[in-house]
């Protein structure tokens, strides 16, 4: 790291402000097209202007606006990396909070507040960095393009979609690819602290299922009611055992958790690998096999009337090379009497773990956590990525954050009393700045 102690320290008060100030200005995405992403969107803005980055604002829609910048670095042949955040956030309920949820308040060593992990934190980091390259006249090693988009927390219509399709010019020489959900630690059994770089993500496949049957009154019997068609179909759904399937990514990941705790690597059970992932179990262990959960049922207008038609929404997701799988079960599972819709889909990603971008992530974790082991992991949910895998750029879930051992992480996504750690976030910003220095 080029900065001297006082620069680094300046570093990182800068990220702890940055952090507070972007929660305290609420831009929250309520789905549907609602959101508003203007004034967070204003404030980056301004912070790149202070320092001399220049930016374009790009409004997809009203309120809905896109930060966008560009750094020229020292090698101009090379293919650039893109830098991007999204500054949506998902609602907060402030009855249910220990905290206003857009305070940004620093309590027990924490900042609180909704978009403290997902994450106007790693948005904090990103800007830190760019400021700091340029009060001190550093010029990073390739081309850098730092995007910070709108609606992420919805479908990325208003984002990362819309850049994608309107403005593919944005991207031009950029092959590569940082963000959110990934750098981050987690202990495991034996006090082996993991760096989680996310490699994979989940594909979306989201179904309606409508059973027809005969209307009629209430009090009559009928062995024909839409109601018991689809709570027999949700319930198959709901109930069925995924089996286990082998991904590239899964593989790297529990060899090496069979290997540092002393446990046989079976490729066909890795059920017995998953007690020593301790919180992380949450979004690990949905990561081993497609999923299938039953969220929404429509049925009925009158409790004495038999409805004619009722419906389910089923969320699945799919391992990467895994969706035709998902989605003839799920069809065998419904039966030949439920009508089939999709509702919504995307594709699931995979990358290899290898190459000098992810050499330069572990070299950066290294530094600042010697006995650290960065790991490649398979993402149950999507990030911007997603989108821009559509023009060839190979992403990477990279926002690095050393965790207190106990603390259960996966579950501040979207969560009540959403916070992070002020050590992990210094941490982090020290290994990000470390990362661009030589990536």
């Amino acid at each position: 790291m080029i900065l001297n102690p006082d620069q680094i320290r300046e570093l990182e008060d800068e990220t702890i402000t940055l952090c507070q100030d972007l929660i305290r200005i609420p831009s929250v995405n309520h789905g549907e097209g609602r959101g508003d992403e203007k004034k967070v969107a204003e404030y980056i803005a301004g912070k790149l202007a202070e320092v001399g980055i220049e930016y374009e604002l790009i409004e997809t829609a009203p309120n809905r606006i896109n930060v966008v910048a560009k750094i020229a670095g020292v090698d101009q042949s090379r293919p650039g990396l893109i830098l991007h955040g999204h500054i949506d956030v998902v609602p907060a309920d402030s009855k249910d909070w220990s905290v206003d949820p857009f305070s940004g308040e620093i309590k027990d060593g924490f900042i609180w507040g909704r978009g403290a992990v997902d994450m106007k934190n790693i948005d904090a980091m990103i800007l830190a960095c760019v400021r700091s390259w340029k009060k001190h006249k550093i010029i990073p090693p390739r081309n850098i393009l730092i995007i910070f988009f709108a609606d992420e927390e919805a479908s990325g219509t208003f984002g990362s979609r819309w850049l994608v399709k309107n403005r593919p010019d944005l991207f031009t020489g950029y092959s590569q690819a940082v963000s959110e959900v990934g750098g981050f630690s987690v202990t495991i059994t034996g006090d082996h602290r993991l760096y989680l770089i996310e490699a994979a993500q989940k594909g979306i496949l989201w179904l309606k299922l409508t059973a027809h049957g005969s209307a009629g009154h209430g009090s009559f019997v009928n062995p024909d009611n839409a109601v018991t068609k689809i709570s027999e179909a949700v319930a198959r759904i709901g109930n069925y055992q995924w089996p286990q399937l082998e991904t590239k990514t899964g593989e790297v990941f529990f060899r090496k958790i069979a290997e540092l705790t002393g446990e046989i690597y079976n490729p066909k059970n890795y059920e017995h690998l998953l007690k020593h992932l301790g919180p992380a179990v949450k979004m690990l262990g949905a990561t081993i096999q497609n999923t299938a959960n039953p969220t929404m049922l429509e049925a009925g207008y009158k409790a004495n009337v038999i409805p004619q038609t009722a419906s389910a929404v089923i969320d699945g997701r799919f391992l990467p090379g895994y969706e035709a799988q998902l989605y003839e079960t799920i069809k065998e599972l419904a039966g030949d009497d439920i009508e089939i819709e999709f509702v919504a889909k995307d594709i699931a990603l995979e990358v290899d773990f290898s190459g000098k971008l992810v050499e330069a992530m572990a070299a950066a974790i290294a530094t600042q956590d010697p006995d650290g082991i960065p790991v490649p992991y398979l993402m149950s949910g999507g990030t911007d990525n997603k989108a821009l895998s559509e023009l060839g750029i190979t992403g990477y879930g990279f926002s690095p954050l050393k965790l207190p051992k106990d603390l259960d992480f996966f579950a501040l996504f979207h969560g009540v009393d959403e916070r992070v750690p002020i050590d992990g976030l210094k941490f982090g910003v020290r290994v990000m700045y470390e990362f661009l220095e030589n990536v």
